[in-house]
């Protein structure tokens, strides 16, 4: 059977898949990144973890890989195949393509590797096989622990000039608020990101060890001080959300992430808050992402195939 090689480089672990021509995912595994041993051994990690996934696949189907795709953090140049700079995972400049290309070559035969960045990749997922079909413009965006965004137009997302689009995590909603890694004060993901969360009802509820997970179960719960960590949390990403909208006019908003498994205790307060803010502007329809912790090993398997495609046509 046809397959391409996926992998999904988090700041914390790794998810890979096979991945069929029509989306479906053949096998999976998942390891952990290993940050903590240094960025050369990150890099190590990620090149044996899809060196194993091309030997399973000769293993379950007899045919190698046709092709690889990469999604990683931080700032991709997904033209030239670089990962330009993860905070993160420490790396600068890394030829990522070239280094998985060479890893993965059979015979003197380089595999094609795409190479995305991560959060735009899974949004590109939910463009071809999630919440975003058929949709010519929509925001997605992830809500872990930090907060980033992808902008969808036809089908296709938006790199920006710089490979740096769809950043809704550093747009400041609170001028002069919470210190962010980026050096700005205010940012959104400084206060609605799963991390915020975490930290504010941390600090609400006095147990140190307290999760958004927990707020959310708490909120559901009718606790006064989750209710009132929550309701700080949703006030900024409506805002948030109304800047980004208010530029480019989504059609949909599509919210995935860690805090959209809270489901309704999010989305039907988020909804209301952005209703309230609308004045001018034609509302959005705010909408779960579909393929959740999947969607960025999915996508990057969907540029691998796309980047076949390329090449047959070239």
């Amino acid at each position: 059977m046809k397959h391409v090689i996926a992998l999904d480089v988090g700041g914390t672990g790794m998810k890979a898949a096979l991945v069929a021509q029509d989306g479906a995912l053949l096998h999976e595994e998942r390891r952990p990144t290993g940050r903590e041993r240094g960025t050369d051994a990150v890099v190590a990690g990620i090149l044996d973890f899809a060196a194993d996934l091309r030997d399973a696949g000769l293993r379950r189907y007899g045919t190698a890989a046709s092709a690889a795709g990469v999604a990683v953090p931080g700032t991709v140049d997904e033209r030239n195949g670089v990962a330009v700079f993860s905070a993160n995972l420490g790396w600068r400049d890394l030829p990522m393509r070239q280094l998985l290309s060479e890893r993965l070559a059979d015979g003197g035969h380089r595999l094609p590797v795409a190479l995305g960045h991560d959060v735009r990749t899974g949004g590109f997922a939910e463009a071809r096989i999630g919440a975003g079909q058929g949709i010519d413009r929509f925001l997605f965006i992830a809500l872990g622990t930090g907060i980033a965004g992808g902008i969808g137009i036809d089908g296709r997302i938006e790199a920006g000039a710089h490979g740096n689009a769809g950043e809704i995590g550093h747009v400041i909603v609170r001028p002069g608020g919470p210190q962010c890694g980026c050096g700005a004060r205010g940012c959104l993901e400084t206060l609605a990101s799963a991390s915020a969360v975490s930290r504010a009802w941390a600090a609400a509820s006095g147990d140190p060890d307290a999760t958004a997970a927990d707020c959310a179960s708490a909120v559901a719960a009718g606790d006064k001080r989750a209710v009132e960590v929550w309701a700080d949390m949703v006030a900024a990403l409506a805002d948030g959300i109304m800047a980004a909208h208010s530029l480019l006019d989504t059609r949909t908003v599509i919210v995935g992430g860690g805090l959209a498994e809270a489901r309704d205790t999010l989305f039907t307060p988020l909804r209301e808050a952005v209703a309230e803010r609308i004045t001018f502007q034609v509302p959005p329809v705010l909408v779960p992402a579909m393929l959740k912790d999947t969607a960025t090993c999915l996508g990057a398997g969907l540029l691998a195939w796309d980047l076949l495609s390329l090449e047959v046509t070239a």
